[in-house]
């Protein structure tokens, strides 16, 4: 039998019968955030950020808008004392935010932390210690009493040494550690023999936070485990419940939301996700979640860039490029079909009414990105990415024909260079396969406006000699057309056209392309010049090269067999 067995392993014990409710729920508002960024993301770090670091990381905290920042593990390691020293000396904490410590349910590390917090206006302590069976067995060795005696003991500690600062505000956080693969019914116990000691009140509420240290089921499983914790704990009206979900199994956001339904109210995570082993809850999704549901996650989230770049200065763990809603790809669509379909939503979606673009969750721009990346051409794009990128950039506006003429090559340039081309260069293609201004060229023109008829007097050079034409027509097209039957003999005609004004910033002023129908073929051809009369002419000239090219060469290159 190969090592990679299942059988080894046997799947999370079931959450007791209650009357759950939360799968009928939907979410309707932000939860209370807790950052965790200087703490437990701290302590998953290879190199532990430095006091200044922490300092430049807590300034992010703050300018995101996070009410309740975990600040480290004072009674555990120097440079996190250090750096709540720092917070408090240097007035550093705003009012209305509120700063956590961590503690293990041992006295001479609960004494060490409040030490740290001397000065302090306001402050979370939070104790916890382990609960889980195997935790209980095989680590302290100790039954669920022995546990509980534990707990107890720690918040005694934890309440005689608030009672000697009076004049701050203390907050009272539990956690039975390692809820996740606890016994719910013994967690129940264990959080009602802390709360019997600390007594909390409607106005004074103890914060019970359930980790789901170690993720080992689904986030339903989770939510029931919260709901269940929800119904039958004593004094709910004196309780916050929190979460702090992890990533073993990639479902800590989707916990964390099903928690919510559940009944919890508060939610520890991390900007990012960074955290131990797959890492903590990553605020920045679950508050993108919320924001693409209409519901406002209370974070200013507008600059993520300014986050991405402050957490992998901080942490030196860079970011994903399809990290979920702020990653550098996951705007960017390469595939044909979807360039096409985001082009046309865009195109419709109006300023006033409620976001409904293809592809699209929300709009870019809400986060501080703009259209440049969303549409990308390489070799899996389509016809719509191409002429999204001309029409963005330039002002250029493909019609239907063009589209299909013009994707062949950009199709071949994109394998040749094995990656991504850029909006100039789908440019360039586009001009060095379909036009052409030698050795048939325009020198000049004359127009005549007659009753219902145009006069064209047009001067051509074809490299060696220049050549005075003449044709009428209703517009300048079909008098040029005229005027080249009568010089050649050659039945030709304007099998499609189409020009516009460029926008501002182009190096012409007007673009025009024609297909022209000789013989079979049909040939697609633009030109650009400062009217539209001049390009229009320039891409019937155009048109007329590239034939000449093809009855050269034999080789057709951009035009097409008439259908028969």
């Amino acid at each position: 039998m190969s090592r990679f067995d299942h059988r080894k392993y046997r799947a999370a014990p079931r959450v007791p019968a209650f009357n759950r409710t939360w799968p009928d729920r939907d979410l309707e508002k932000a939860p209370i955030w807790v950052s965790e960024d200087l703490r437990d993301g701290n302590q998953a770090l290879l190199e532990p950020m430095t006091v200044e670091q922490k300092q430049r990381l807590w300034k992010l905290l703050i300018d995101v808008g996070i009410k309740e920042i975990m600040v480290g593990f004072p009674s555990a390691s120097q440079p996190d004392y250090d750096f709540v020293r720092w917070l408090i000396d240097e007035n550093q904490i705003p009012e209305d935010v509120t700063i956590a410590a961590l503690t293990q349910s041992r006295d001479h590390l609960i004494d060490r932390t409040f030490e740290s917090l001397e000065g302090v206006n306001k402050a979370i302590i939070h104790l916890y210690n382990s609960t889980s069976t195997v935790q209980r067995e095989r680590v302290f060795e100790l039954d669920e009493d022995g546990i509980i005696d534990i707990a107890v003991k720690g918040a005694q500690r934890v309440k005689e040494n608030a009672q000697k600062r009076p004049g701050v505000h203390w907050r009272l956080e539990y956690s039975p550690e390692s809820f996740s693969s606890t016994e719910v019914e013994f967690s129940v116990r264990i959080c009602e023999a802390v709360m019997d000691v600390w007594q909390p009140t409607p106005d004074d509420k103890i914060i019970f936070n359930l980790p789901n240290t170690v993720e080992l089921a689904g986030p339903h499983h989770h939510a029931d485990q919260i709901e269940y914790f929800c119904q039958n704990v004593k004094n709910r009206d004196s309780v916050i419940v929190s979460v702090h979900t992890h990533n073993d199994r990639g479902g800590a956001v989707a916990a964390a939301e099903l928690a919510m339904l559940a009944g919890a109210e508060r939610v520890e995570g991390t900007l990012l996700g960074n955290g131990e082993r797959t890492g903590n809850m990553d605020i920045v999704i679950l508050a993108m979640n919320l924001y693409g549901q209409g519901i406002d996650p209370e974070l200013d989230l507008s600059d993520p860039d300014e986050i991405i770049r402050v957490v992998h200065e901080c942490t030196g763990i860079p970011l994903h490029p399809r990290h979920p809603w702020v990653g550098e790809l996951v705007y960017t669509a390469f595939s044909g079909s979807h360039q096409d379909a985001i082009r046309k939503s865009l195109r419709k979606q109006g300023e006033d009414e409620h976001w409904q673009v293809a592809y699209l969750p929300i709009d870019p721009r809400d986060i501080g990105r703009d259209y440049q990346a969303v549409i990308r051409v390489n070799s899996q794009s389509g016809k719509g990415g191409m002429a999204f990128l001309l029409e963005r950039d330039f002002g250029i506006n493909l019609p239907r024909w063009m589209m299909l003429s013009l994707a062949p090559h950009v199709q071949a340039e994109s394998e040749r260079v094995s990656g991504e081309l850029s909006s100039g260069r789908i440019r360039e293609l586009l001009f060095e396969n379909f036009s052409r201004q030698a050795p048939l060229s325009l020198v000049d023109y004359g127009l005549r406006r007659g009753d219902d008829r145009q006069t064209l007097d047009v001067t051509l050079s074809d490299g060696r000699q220049r050549i005075e034409l003449q044709g009428h027509g209703n517009g300048p097209l079909s008098a040029f057309i005229d005027a080249w039957h009568a010089h050649t003999g050659e039945e030709i005609a304007v099998a499609d056209y189409s020009e516009h004004a460029l926008s501002a910033g182009s190096d012409a002023d007007a673009i025009a392309f024609v297909q022209l129908r000789k013989d079979t073929l049909r040939i697609p051809a633009v030109a650009e010049d400062s009217d539209t009369v001049s390009a229009a002419l320039k891409a019937i000239i155009a048109a007329l090269n590239l034939s000449r090219e093809e009855d050269d060469t034999g080789q057709r290159g951009g035009l097409t067999a008439l259908a028969s």
